[in-house]
This record gives C-alpha cells, sequence and structure tokens, in this order.
C-alpha cells in the first residue's frame, strides 16, 4: 500500500480475523495483507485484498494495480 496523498491516511486492516490500525504518513507504504484481507479506507470504503495487489492511496481514494 502507497500513499501517494499530501497528508497522513489511517486504514483498518482485518487479516485472519485481527483488527489493525496502519497510519501511512504523505509518501510512505508498507506491505500488508500478504495473504489477504480487508482493509477500510480513510472515506470508509472496505475492499477486499487476495495478497498480490498494489493500492496507491491518494487523498482517501484508493486505486487497485
Amino acid at each position: 500500500v502507497e500513499n501517494t496523498g499530501s497528508s497522513a491516511v489511517v486504514l483498518v486492516v482485518v487479516e485472519d480475523g485481527t483488527k489493525t490500525e496502519i497510519t501511512l504518513d504523505a509518501g510512505g507504504a508498507d506491505m500488508i495483507c500478504m495473504s489477504g484481507c480487508f482493509l477500510t479506507l480513510p472515506n470508509g470504503d472496505r475492499i477486499g485484498l487476495a495478497g498480490g495487489e498494489n493500492v496507491e492511496i491518494k487523498d482517501g481514494v484508493a486505486t487497485i494495480k
């Protein structure tokens, strides 16, 4: 997951039933969900990931690549 926006974002990750909050600073990136998870974005959208996707977040909106 990469934050290409101009401010920090907080993401909620639910993986194997465990909920974790991750903060990404502007320009920051982190490896999450290697075996799949649900990701809740700052705008409230919830997406399911299988584990191999690259997610870019800009101004609270995600683009999956």
